[in-house]
């Protein structure tokens, strides 16, 4: 089977503590397109920050399922694409002693 990874980000992927196997990204990215609207303005320690809502359209990206073939995706695409088999989305991440994520738990689906 192949797995394409259409995320930015290399996946480390563990079983038991070890790394199991390495996916780089394809250099193809599944996205959703992303619309901004400013709904207010708000002051703190006397910076301005907006406030936005944020709604997602369209996935971008995404190729047409192939036999034997498998994309690594975003959840965000995953959830705008549930009639798709063919999705995995990272499973629960693993962290370093300084927190940050360094890979994960196999793979999931939704």
């Amino acid at each position: 089977m192949r797995l394409i990874n259409l995320t930015p980000h290399e996946l480390a992927i563990y079983d038991e503590g070890t790394t199991v196997l390495r996916v780089p990204p394809s250099g193809q990215v599944a996205r959703c397109e992303q619309h901004e609207n400013v709904v207010e303005v708000i002051s703190v320690d006397g910076h301005r920050i907006a406030v936005l809502i944020v709604d997602y359209g369209e996935v971008e990206g995404l190729p047409q399922p192939e036999a034997g073939t498998r994309y690594v995706v975003s959840r965000l695409v995953a959830e705008a694409c549930r009639d798709r088999r063919d999705l995995l989305i990272p499973g629960p991440g693993i962290r370093d002693d300084q927190g940050r994520i360094v890979g994960c738990r196999g793979l999931a689906r939704i």
